[in-house]
């Protein structure tokens, strides 16, 4: 929004919720002057009759800037719709505080004091619909459209309403949030629309995105956050894994292995380019040198794989009773069976996870001629980078693995003929689900919807 029909329409509002505490000042100053007429009243009614008008078609429909779409709309309003209320409510209570004292001061009657007490509860009752109405006008339109705020900051701002001081300043916070979502969606938007016509992401094959361990595929639920959509709106053409959230990277790899020659008679193309996350990259290994997928796959990129395993997961599984491993996974497997794994195996899962089982693993599973393997990694740079459980395991995988992010260290990662290392700027650092939107987390300096057009642009200029 422009500054000046924004601060206009800010003094508007102001003056409207705090339309009758004025009007009692400029009242009792005209009928002190002697001077109070029907016509006087009239104006004044006809002023306040046109305050209305504008607090009400500011509350239905705000001129932000221009905004592409509905949801951005909706951030861009929402955000303005608080600072709106915020303004307003302490010019209110400044407003408040100076002109009733004075007004008693000025009318010793009984009659004028009563009078004036009166008209100030409907004053009093006056602003606080009025602020109510643009309080939740703005935080409704925030809460539906704001992927940033998250469950956490939602309910964070439940709570510290009812703590005076504590949510002026929580609400300031939220609308800092929401505005700057506003601006990078927007921005994010506008770079789409300026390389929609070079479709940056079309490349040659297809793209299989294949997901790690304990998720699975969901069309509502979707495991790579807002990274598909992206991919597609840039001229991706995007298939998913679908294989079992947890079994062996043998069985995940079969199922793959049928998976990938399925998107090849579907879409009529000889090979598919392939993006796996975490273990996922380990079952795409399998399903391309052991179950014959070979001829079918022009590229291989792993996301944060722990090719070499993970020491700490050979410290788990030696430490935890077999009691309560069989327990664990029994749970699981009956869970997950719930929600579509039609033969889950945890602890084959967990154990394929291992540093020694990945060892044995390597040793068999050499890469095949004709394919590019490639490689990308990122770190924690402390334990709070990572959301729970991420923020525990940290410190437990450093202490074995070294440099991680939660989950897979550095060195675990590195494989193929190219490894990315994504460091970027600041303390935060970049979780494994990070690397997947799985919090659908805008992070400073590290942009993964973009870094994931970028493979697909990478693979583009190489023919694949």
């Amino acid at each position: 929004m422009k500054k000046l029909p924004f601060i206009l329409l800010n003094f508007l509002i102001i003056l409207y919720v705090n339309f009758i505490s004025l009007y009692l000042e400029i009242f009792y100053h005209v009928r002190g002057a002697g001077a109070v007429s029907g016509m006087v009243l009239f104006d004044f009614s006809l002023l306040f009759n046109l305050l209305l008008a504008v607090f009400l078609l500011a509350n239905i429909w705000i001129k932000t800037k221009k905004t592409p779409t509905k949801t951005i709309y909706l951030l861009h309003s929402g955000s303005h719709q608080l600072v709106l209320f915020l303004t307003s409510l302490c010019t209110s209570l400044v407003l408040t505080l100076c002109i009733f004292p004075g007004l008693y001061r000025a009318n010793q009657s009984a009659r004028d004091i009563k009078t004036t007490a009166i008209l100030g509860i409907i004053s009093l009752i006056h602003i606080i619909l009025a602020e109510t109405i643009l309080f939740w006008n703005g935080m409704i339109r925030i809460f539906v459209s704001s992927t940033q705020l998250g469950i956490k900051r939602r309910i964070l701002s439940v709570i510290c309403a009812w703590i005076p001081g504590l949510n002026i300043y929580y609400l300031t916070k939220m609308i800092h949030i929401t505005s700057l979502e506003a601006e990078q969606e927007t921005e994010k938007w506008e770079l789409n629309q300026a390389r929609k016509e070079s479709r940056v992401c079309e490349t040659k094959y297809p793209i299989l995105m294949v997901h790690g361990v304990f998720f699975r595929d969901f069309r509502y639920l979707n495991y790579w956050g807002r990274i598909a959509p992206e991919l597609i709106r840039n001229g991706a053409c995007v298939y998913f894994g679908n294989q079992q959230s947890a079994a062996s990277v043998e069985e995940c790899g079969r199922e793959l292995a049928e998976r990938i020659q399925q998107v090849c008679k579907e879409t009529g193309c000889e090979k598919i380019n392939i993006i796996a996350h975490s273990k996922g990259g380990l079952d795409s290994r399998s399903a391309i040198t052991h179950f014959g997928a070979a001829p079918y796959v022009a590229s291989l990129t792993t996301i944060n794989t722990p090719h070499r395993g993970c020491l700490f997961a050979d410290y788990l599984l030696s430490r935890i009773p077999e009691k309560t491993r069989n327990t664990v996974a029994r749970t699981y497997n009956s869970t997950l069976k719930k929600l579509g794994d039609h033969d889950p195996d945890f602890l084959c899962a967990v154990t394929d996870l291992t540093a020694s089982a990945c060892e044995a693993f390597n040793r068999k599973t050499p890469d095949m001629p004709d394919i590019l393997y490639e490689s990308v990694m990122s770190y924690c740079k402390k334990a709070k980078s990572g959301k729970f459980p991420l923020n525990m395991s940290y410190p437990l995988v450093k202490h074995f693995d070294g440099i991680n992010d939660g989950l897979v260290s550095v060195d675990s990662a590195r494989w193929g003929s190219h490894f990315t290392l994504i460091e970027p700027a600041g303390r935060r650092g970049v979780s494994h689900g990070d690397m997947i939107d799985l919090y659908r987390e805008n992070i400073s300096g590290f942009d993964v919807r973009e870094f994931y057009c970028q493979i697909a642009e990478n693979l583009k200029r190489r023919s694949l």
